[in-house]
């Protein structure tokens, strides 16, 4: 290919519309999301997400009953709260908390060797900071589990840094809803909306881009934020959908009370491989429902259809898979490396990495 062809070809590229799932995005390529990755067991994403870690506990809790009382009493692992959970580790050398530091430690050795999976990957190599977010990552016993698995990683002579997520996990994940729009479709607006598809919740909310102070977003703040947790009312996908549009109306007309200038646009997060039409191409089992991923349903159209208009503009939706979007949140933190990753220890294990676009 000659040289005008090739130009020919990259203005055409930097001209394509904005599309769902895509791996060329503003600021960075995204070179991976959502490996399925296997072992003789399943994937091997299960043994690192907040059942894990509670299955941890549970297999000490029984082994200790052997040889004597539970130090947790009769209270099911189910029933321990983040909290309280926490609330232990920062006990003294009590049994109870030797148990769960005992299964933070089995925890933390599963996603190191989690993580040295990805690494042999060839979309990871060369990755030099790995940013940990999703729910977990906001408790002590998350980032206690981080900082182990940055010691068995340097152990192991794996030269990567692992950090926890900068913005608390809710937030990340409707931050990083920025980076997937260029920034001229933002110019001489204040804020947009954003959305954040869970396993367990939805949450919704305006972030005021603040460009006039950066331009490249590092200042981008939640403004307002509204939140339901799904998995209390079990409900159909339908009627999801239709609180979501009622969740993003009650936003829109909170900016439009402060007189926000707010772009017509839509940013989502979304659990799963997402196709440039914005379907859900697989990965969408645990959203509230079921049958997310249908040939018939197409997230992005159906709140284009249900809100047609923002600030009296037609409304441009453009979703990508969470762990990418919460990944993205971290894009001003990364300017100082070259390759990058992301995984999220939630319902689920979500992973992305990427490398930055030179400026």
């Amino acid at each position: 290919m000659g040289k005008q062809q090739k130009k020919a070809q990259r203005t055409e590229e930097n001209n394509a519309p904005v599309t769902h799932g895509a791996d060329d995005l503003p600021a960075v390529e995204v070179t991976s999301y959502n490996l399925e990755l296997r072992d003789k067991e399943g994937f091997i994403g299960d043994k690192a997400n907040k059942s894990a870690f509670r299955d941890a506990i549970e297999a000490w809790r029984k082994r200790v009953r052997a040889g004597g009382p539970d130090p947790l009493g009769d209270v099911p692992t189910d029933g321990l709260s983040k909290k309280e959970v926490d609330a232990l580790l920062k006990e003294q050398e009590t049994e109870a908390a030797s148990l769960v530091r005992a299964a933070v430690d089995d925890f933390a050795a599963d996603f190191t060797d989690i993580l040295a999976r990805y690494l042999k990957e060839e979309t990871w190599k060369g990755t030099e900071r790995i940013v940990v977010g999703g729910g977990f990552k906001d408790s002590q016993a998350g980032l206690m589990a981080i900082a182990r698995a940055q010691i068995r990683l340097k152990a192991e002579g794996l030269k990567v840094e692992i950090v926890p997520i900068a913005h608390h996990p809710d937030e990340a994940g409707l931050l990083g809803a920025v980076h997937l729009i260029p920034s001229w479709m933002l110019k001489g607006h204040d804020a947009i909306l954003a959305v954040d598809i869970g396993g367990t919740n939805i949450r919704a909310g305006v972030i005021k881009l603040n460009l006039d102070d950066k331009p490249d977003f590092s200042k981008a703040r939640v403004w307002k934020s509204e939140l339901w947790r799904h998995a209390d009312d079990e409900p159909r996908r339908t009627a999801t959908i239709e609180y979501l549009v009622r969740m993003i109306e009650t936003l829109i007309a909170k900016a439009k009370k402060a007189k926000l200038a707010l772009a017509p646009v839509i940013g989502i997060g979304c659990p799963g491989v997402i196709a440039a039409d914005g379907s859900i191409a697989r990965g969408g089992q645990n959203l509230p429902g079921g049958n997310w991923e249908s040939t018939h349903f197409n997230l992005p159209e159906a709140l284009r259809k249900a809100i047609p208009e923002i600030a009296d503009q037609p409304t441009f939706v453009i979703m990508h898979n969470d762990a990418v979007v919460q990944g993205l949140s971290e894009v001003p933190r990364m300017a100082d490396v070259k390759r990058w990753a992301a995984v999220t220890i939630g319902t689920g294990l979500g992973n992305a990495s990427f490398v930055r676009k030179e400026t």
